[in-house]
């Protein structure tokens, strides 16, 4: 059996909410390895130093040594603008990349009001502290995108892994989201972005993403024949006759209605109300079309203590020495304590 399907869990929490910019809620890591050594984990957190009332969450950043023991760095990485409206909320789910000439590209979601789609966007860096916002959007459509994956392709393009939506005849603004799948985009220049045709992962395929997949990271080949190895995170739904309030990520009238500026409390009882996650692996042998593999991270579920006994989700991976992972996700326990 590949190596990538099997995973042992290590003890101890990575990072958990310790500040007021991440005491509320902290989520979406992405692990990057420090070219002088050591790791930086970008992730998404609100807490009560957020910026403005309504902000439902920004890109914060913690160093290490060893890729064990983070210390949060001080300020925010990148928040919301206020007055751009397809960012105007949240910024979530950060991959980061590095390009030729040195400098650091990070590809986010952006996400406005519900009534309208998510998008990914992107910022540049010199030393991974200090970003810019590039203008415009990387990557857009009409049901929305987010949860990106930036993979550097061996022909020298660059390929985004995203989760796209799908709603009802209502639509974005008054409809069901329906569905969430798995979709890919090429790049020649990191900024222009061709959605290839199809789906490289559909979800309600079993019971286990029967509410849809967040996140998708791929591992490309070592070698001439090797498989390509997909990691997703894949969301069950609550159990039939389960009370699951409205996230306020989907209410449209989430600002007006105070929701937005309490948007911690209120998303994390969506959290909870009967959802599992967990993280699925897939292969391919062109990084296009995926054979489902097995479940490689989930928690013991509602009855136990575990700190991802509810949600195990949006995975990033590093290679810490030939042939061996380390990866960090996202995890919840059955009291809605995100880590």
């Amino acid at each position: 059996m590949d190596v990538k399907y099997q995973w042992r869990k290590e003890p101890g929490v990575r990072l958990q909410g310790t500040r007021a910019l991440d005491r509320s809620k902290l989520q979406a890591p992405c692990i990057v390895a420090v070219p002088s050594g050591g790791f930086r984990l970008f992730y998404t957190a609100v807490g009560p130093a957020k910026p403005f009332s309504t902000c439902q969450g920004y890109i914060l950043s913690a160093i290490s040594r060893d890729g064990l023991k983070f210390i949060p760095e001080p300020a925010i990485r990148l928040a919301p603008q206020p007055n751009v409206q397809h960012m105007s909320l949240r910024l979530i789910a950060p991959s980061v990349s590095r390009s030729l000439d040195g400098w650091w590209r990070m590809y986010f979601e952006a996400r406005g009001p519900a009534y309208q789609p998510t998008v990914i966007c992107s910022a540049v860096s010199f030393d991974m502290l200090h970003w810019e916002f590039e203008e415009g959007i990387r990557l857009r459509n009409s049901g929305g995108v987010g949860g990106p994956r930036y993979l550097q392709l061996p022909n020298g393009r660059g390929r985004l892994y995203c989760f796209t939506s799908q709603f009802d005849s209502g639509g974005v603004e008054n409809g069901r989201r329906i569905s969430s799948s798995v979709i890919s985009a090429v790049t020649a220049d990191g900024l222009t972005f061709e959605i290839e045709p199809g789906y490289r992962l559909r979800d309600r395929e079993s019971d286990y993403d029967s509410a849809g997949i967040t996140a998708a990271e791929v591992i490309p080949p070592d070698f001439a024949g090797d498989f390509w190895t997909m990691f997703y995170s894949a969301w069950q739904d609550a159990p039939p006759g389960s009370h699951v309030p409205l996230h306020p990520s989907q209410d449209a009238n989430a600002v007006f209605s105070g929701r937005s500026a309490d948007f911690a409390a209120e998303s994390i009882a969506a959290d909870i109300a009967g959802y599992r996650s967990r993280i699925f692996v897939a292969r391919s042998t062109d990084g296009l079309t995926w054979q489902r593999g097995q479940c490689v991270i989930e928690g013991p579920g509602y009855c136990d203590e575990a700190p991802d006994a509810v949600h195990a989700e949006d995975m990033s991976l590093v290679e810490i020495s030939p042939g061996k992972f380390r990866m960090y996700y996202a995890a919840c326990d059955k009291t809605g304590n995100w880590r």
